[in-house]
């Protein structure tokens, strides 16, 4: 219906232009044979105005259908450009020159200065009425276009106004190589129409048949509002065409005015997620962060540094990071810095596992929150190294904790992940230990302890999509491990937002798991990858399968049996009730690995066990290299 509206509205508007031009003929006519008299009506001859008027039937056929042959009725106006305006001169000056060609041929007299004087003022009456449709339908100012570079075709998706943006911007241009060819959009209504003398040539159903017609190298996506499903299944096709595919990222950018070329963005792997993406309701819940002092251990990392940024928005009293990694922390402190000049932002490179440092920081800051982020997760390489995987990962977690309940903090979030149940190698193993580091402190302080668990993130530092665009870019092949291997899959700042939401519903003792949706084979993540680079898989680059590296799983598991999970107010967000260690047993085995680590010892994968029953590994594993 909404379709049917916008068609009839678009003929009404067509309908208005054609009366308005055939109206301002007439009176073009008249003026000029007035001004060619002086503006004195009287001394016009009568034989001007009969021969005037006896040729206006045939002058008015014969001017519109040359303005619709130069699409003047099938122009979208709101959003016209120099090129069309320079359409209607020239529709106007071939009309003219119908006009002088008929009378001169029927013979009929007229003054000589009418034809000039017919032509100023059509051409005034019909830019001033296409001027104020612009302006009633609200439009951009006028773009000139750009000439004399060599272009690359570019085949613009969405007829709106990000891509009126878009293109006109394109067009006047000094510096961008680009030139729209057609454009598309599901829209039945603009099929057949001009956007900026381009035309709109069918939906998404003919981006293949297009691609070929008109040769087009790029493909520009610029629907902002675009729903998810919509953008997976578009971009599909396009991958098809193997051009170059461009985004333009989002509402945001068309709201506060941002819709530029430089705003375009290549087309990312999140973009082929098509699902929703994850809401939380962050700014009704986060008043537990404001006035607050906030630290963030590992704020350096993928996950650590969005935690920041994302804090940063809803005013603590002093947000501190502690990372490891000085180039890491470095960078994040010089983006706070800039997006959130008022943020009193302390940063300090130091190790979790040294007791003595943490301890004096949580002495001089005094935190209110904390969020633990800082962890070694790189499953091979922790494999190698397990001693350090347990330092860092179990205790430093231990020290943060034990800092937290000793210090009075509020609140202390555990960064956890899905390799922690079941787990088969050390870095999930350990992992599962902090979780019980966690529980086990809930016990002994006043603090609420609690530990979030999810699956991988896009993007992250050691994760597969970084890897993958390394190897497309060296040419191939890209290394999947197992043809059947499957993971989880969220951004980083809809996982960070679902961990600062958890945060807020803390009661002490929790373990929140995040639904991550629906699992992605690694190896369509990796041909989605290569296509969206304009190549082909298994032609361009070659996809080679390396074997499950140690400790590596097919898939991975966000509970384990015996947790039975609660709700939540978010949907997303799950309590889990996994299986608690006795206080004075689990103090025990903390001690007994605490010793195997700093040992050296050997057999530190037989303690881990006793402490995770569940975990699994390999004999041939257990000693160090």
């Amino acid at each position: 219906m909404k379709k049917l509206k916008t068609i009839a509205q678009r003929k009404k508007w067509n309908m208005i232009l054609g009366i308005s031009d055939i109206i301002m003929m007439i009176i073009a006519s008249y003026l000029a044979l007035l001004t060619r008299f002086e503006f004195y009506p009287s001394q016009i001859a009568p034989i001007f105005l009969k021969n005037a008027a006896k040729y206006m039937p045939l002058n008015l056929f014969c001017s519109i259908v040359i303005f619709m042959a130069y699409r003047l009725y099938s122009t979208q106006w709101k959003y016209a450009g120099i090129s069309d305006f320079i359409n209607v001169v020239k529709a106007v000056v071939i009309a003219a020159a119908f006009q002088l060609i008929g009378i001169y041929m029927l013979q009929w007299e007229i003054p000589r200065s009418y034809y000039f004087l017919y032509l100023v003022y059509l051409l005034l009456g019909m830019f001033f009425i296409r001027l104020l449709v612009r302006l009633i339908q609200g439009s951009e100012p006028l773009k000139v276009n750009d000439i004399g570079k060599k272009k690359v075709p570019v085949m613009l998706i969405g007829a709106g106004e990000a891509g009126s943006i878009i293109l006109n911007e394109i067009k006047k241009s000094t510096y961008v190589t680009k030139t729209i060819r057609c454009i598309i959009d599901d829209d039945p209504a603009k099929k057949g129409t001009y956007l900026s003398g381009i035309p709109v040539v069918g939906n998404r159903n003919t981006i293949l048949r297009n691609a070929v017609k008109f040769d087009v190298e790029e493909i520009i996506l610029a629907i902002p509002t675009i729903e998810p499903k919509d953008r997976k299944d578009i971009l599909e096709i396009c991958k098809q065409t193997g051009c170059r595919l461009s985004i333009l990222p989002g509402l945001y950018q068309l709201i506060n005015s941002e819709v530029t070329v430089s705003a375009l963005r290549e087309v990312e792997i999140e973009d082929l997620l098509g699902r929703e993406p994850v809401k939380a309701n962050l700014p009704s819940i986060m008043s537990y962060v404001k006035d607050r002092v906030v630290f963030v251990t590992g704020g350096g990392g993928s996950i650590g540094s969005e935690i920041c940024r994302q804090i940063a928005r809803y005013q603590p009293k002093k947000l501190v990071i502690i990372d490891n990694y000085e180039n890491n922390a470095y960078e994040i402190q010089m983006e706070l810095k800039r997006t959130h000049p008022e943020l009193d932002l302390k940063v300090l490179i130091v190790s979790v596992q040294n007791h003595l440092r943490i301890h004096n920081i949580f002495e001089d800051y005094k935190p209110d929150i904390v969020f633990h982020a800082a962890a070694h997760k790189h499953v091979p390489l922790m494999e190698d190294s397990p001693h350090d995987a347990i330092k860092n990962n179990v205790f430093g977690t231990f020290n943060i904790a034990k800092e937290a309940g000793m210090s009075g903090v509020k609140r202390m979030v555990l960064i956890s992940t899905d390799k922690a149940v079941r787990p088969t190698n050390i870095m999930g193993a350990s992992k599962r230990i902090c979780e019980m580091v966690i529980q086990y402190m809930n016990s002994l302080y006043d603090t609420e302890y609690v530990a979030v668990r999810f699956g991988n993130v896009l993007g992250s530092n050691g994760s597969v999509v970084p890897l993958f665009k390394k190897q497309i870019a060296n040419g191939g092949p890209v290394t999947v491990t197992h043809p059947e291997i499957i993971r989880y899959f969220m951004t980083i700042p809809e996982a960070v937002s679902l961990v600062l939401e958890a945060g807020a519903y803390a009661e002490g003792g929790e373990i929140f798991i995040l639904d991550m949706g629906e699992p992605v084979k690694i190896l369509d993540l990796a041909k989605n990858m290569i296509r969206l680079s304009g190549l082909t898989p298994g032609e361009d680059i070659e996809i080679q399968f390396t074997g499950l590296r140690p400790g590596e799983k097919l898939y991975e598991e966000l509970l384990i049996d015996e947790e039975n999970k609660k709700e939540t107010k978010n949907k997303r967000i799950f309590i889990g009730s996994p299986r608690m260690m006795e206080t004075e047993q689990f103090s025990e085995l903390i001690a007994e690995l605490d010793h195997a680590a700093f040992s050296e010892d050997p057999n530190i994968r037989e303690v881990v066990k006793r402490l995770v029953p569940e975990y699994t590994y390999k004999q041939t594993n257990q000693q160090t290299k």
